[in-house]
């Protein structure tokens, strides 16, 4: 019997972020609304790169909206964009789970290109402004990503801690 108590809860005590969430849950208008602010704000920089009509893989420093840009890096401004567009539609956990990876991403993308700023490989035409957005956006991202869904102190109405803990009324 203690076994089976121990093993339920190592197997409830596991973090994971796959777990259902209600669509109307007060969550979702968090996880759709940074995800929404950090598209358009993504998708209008891109639109201005392009605008501008600024070389594919030229590297003259040519500034958009304050950020160093180029026509690579207005493209993958427009995708990344119109993707957070997409969770923003999609809302819930897809949402919720596609901020966090893109946030990882940002800031993955941040310590790259700051490696790269000084070399022949930043093809993207990255600044120390570009890899200081890239840290913002990312951790921006990642906060309304996790927010209400990975900490230790849930709230007992809080659906993630509810299925975590679906059986706290049988101990």
């Amino acid at each position: 019997m203690a076994t089976h108590t121990i093993s339920q809860r190592l197997n409830h005590s596991r973090v994971s972020l796959n777990e259902h969430l209600p669509v109307d849950h007060r969550l979702n208008s968090v996880y759709r609304f940074g995800a929404g602010a950090m598209g358009v704000v993504l998708l209008v920089f891109g639109i201005l790169g392009l605008v501008h009509q600024i070389g594919f893989f030229d590297t003259g420093g040519d500034r958009v909206a304050g950020l160093n840009t180029n026509g690579a890096l207005s493209v993958l401004s427009i995708v990344v964009g119109v993707l957070l567009l997409y969770g923003m539609v999609r809302g819930g956990n897809f949402a919720s789970t596609l901020n966090i990876t893109l946030g990882i991403l940002f800031l993955i993308s941040g310590f790259v290109n700051l490696a790269l700023l000084a070399t022949s490989h930043n093809f993207l035409a990255f600044k120390m402004q570009n890899v200081l957005f890239s840290f913002v956006v990312g951790l921006l991202l990642m906060v309304f990503g996790m927010y209400g869904r990975v900490t230790g102190f849930l709230p007992h109405d809080n659906p993630y801690w509810k299925a975590r803990h679906e059986h706290a009324d049988d101990l």
